[in-house]
């Protein structure tokens, strides 16, 4: 066993489970222009890049097909929570598996050659999340939420 969920991610995510309480039910049918996606939409497909990240854990390989857990329906704040609990259930599970030493040998494929260690898959998919925070950011503007000053300084 090992504290990477604990002592990382966990704290990744936090962010996510704030903007939970910063928007509403309403507010996650909100659709920019264009081909983007609604608020809600947004969020499950951040919850689908975790289940990505969780099962190349568990298998090791990245496979941007798979889906660890179906989204939830319909898309509410409450539905969103209880979901991402269960991804982040998921990911801990698969992490805890590793030891210490584990985490650093490498051996997820992701593709094209590159063959990652579980710390770098971790790192790898922090920046992913961090990307989706500054999409997630636009829609807060476009919705004049404010999420605080700690969104501020680790966003923008």
């Amino acid at each position: 066993m090992n504290s990477l969920f604990e002592a990382e991610i966990r704290g990744h995510h936090s962010m996510r489970d704030h903007l939970l309480t910063v928007v509403s039910d309403a507010d996650l049918n909100y659709k920019l222009p264009g081909q983007n996606p609604t608020l809600g939409e947004l969020l499950v497909e951040m919850g689908g890049l975790q289940g990505v990240y969780t099962n190349s854990f568990e298998k090791f390989t990245l496979d941007w097909a798979h889906r660890q857990l179906p989204p939830p329906a319909p898309i509410t704040i409450a539905s969103l929570r209880d979901w991402f609990q269960a991804q982040d259930d998921a990911m801990k599970g698969a992490l805890d598996s590793f030891t210490e030493e584990e985490l650093h040998i490498d051996r997820i494929d992701r593709g094209g050659g590159f063959i990652a260690s579980p710390f770098v898959q971790h790192q790898v998919y922090r920046e992913a999340v961090y990307i989706f925070y500054g999409k997630l950011s636009v829609y807060l503007k476009a919705l004049e939420r404010d999420a605080g000053e700690h969104w501020a300084a680790a966003v923008g």
